[in-house]
């Protein structure tokens, strides 16, 4: 029988995964332990095979092609199969390794995933963790992540959804800003208030306050000198700090508002909730070190 893949092909297709993965011939000649010359040729072999370009090189830079970032994501699928099935018959299919690339926003990953993430990485120790703390949307047929939190429904058909949790929305402000401005009664009383402004990275937009008043969820479109973009986080420092009336996710403040560091206000008109979801793309097989993160993240999910 012909086979359809010598050693060297295969060799080929590990070391082109791993610089798309690392970013660079040096990055994957450092991870394999060979020559960047060697990662070359290798990339060069495939290519010619294939008859078309995997990357765009300058002599700053390097990127997949459009064709080459859908071969690296096939690529990638088999190859993580074939990990599977060897490990399987080895008994070890209990163990994940290799590498877990995830995506989290900056208010997610500070007070849910990386309090937990040691506990994660203790019960894996053979599994590594690339972790982007950020606020930018991504595109999984773009970006090689394995998986990503978002604070939004999903919309995206291609992508399947778990969610974490219905994060409850209040209205905090510190004591000395209170003392100042006096404390709002009422959704009206807020546009004669400093209210701290944060806009989507995606899209620019501010973000409207929502309350719920008589059974229904209202929208209210405060004003304020500051606005925040990127990190939500710089709104809490702010609030802590007495410059304005903030809307924020009840978890974020808890210690504070034990200790008195802020106070709740418009509390009639809390109840409102905006969900976390843990996101990843369909496909027939799903990586193990994926399937664990995922089982660990949702197993107490609120």
């Amino acid at each position: 029988m012909q086979r359809y893949f010598d050693d060297m092909q295969m060799g080929s297709i590990e070391l082109f995964c791993l610089t798309v993965e690392t970013g660079s011939f040096t990055a994957a000649a450092n991870a394999a332990g060979v020559t960047p010359a060697a990662v070359s040729r290798s990339v060069g072999r495939l290519e010619k095979r294939l008859q078309t370009r995997l990357f765009v090189r300058t002599t700053r830079s390097m990127r997949t092609t459009d064709t080459g970032q859908q071969y690296y994501l096939d690529c990638r699928n088999a190859l993580n199969q074939l990990i599977e099935a060897e490990n399987k018959i080895s008994g070890e299919h209990q163990v994940p390794v290799g590498v877990l690339r995830i995506s989290v926003p900056t208010l997610y990953a500070h007070y849910r995933l990386l309090p937990r993430l040691n506990q994660f990485c203790s019960l894996y120790p053979q599994l590594k963790i690339n972790l982007e703390v950020s606020n930018e949307n991504i595109d999984f047929s773009e970006d090689n992540y394995d998986v990503a939190i978002r604070g939004s429904e999903l919309h995206d058909s291609g992508l399947i959804a778990r969610r974490l949790e219905d994060a409850e929305l209040i209205i905090v402000a510190a004591p000395s800003y209170l003392q100042q401005h006096s404390t709002p009664h009422a959704l009206s009383d807020l546009m004669h208030h400093e209210c701290i402004q944060y806009s989507l990275p995606s899209s620019g937009r501010k973000i409207p306050w929502t309350f719920r008043s008589q059974g229904n969820v209202v929208k209210v479109e405060t004003t304020g000198r500051l606005l925040c973009q990127q990190d939500f986080l710089a709104t809490l420092t702010l609030v802590k700090n007495g410059a304005g009336l903030m809307q924020v996710y009840r978890f974020t403040v808890e210690q504070e508002l034990q200790r008195g560091e802020l106070v709740e206000v418009l509390q009639e008109y809390a109840g409102t909730t905006r969900p976390f979801i843990l996101i990843y793309p369909y496909a027939r097989y799903i990586p193990l070190k994926t399937r664990k993160f995922i089982e660990f993240m949702t197993s107490n999910a609120s």
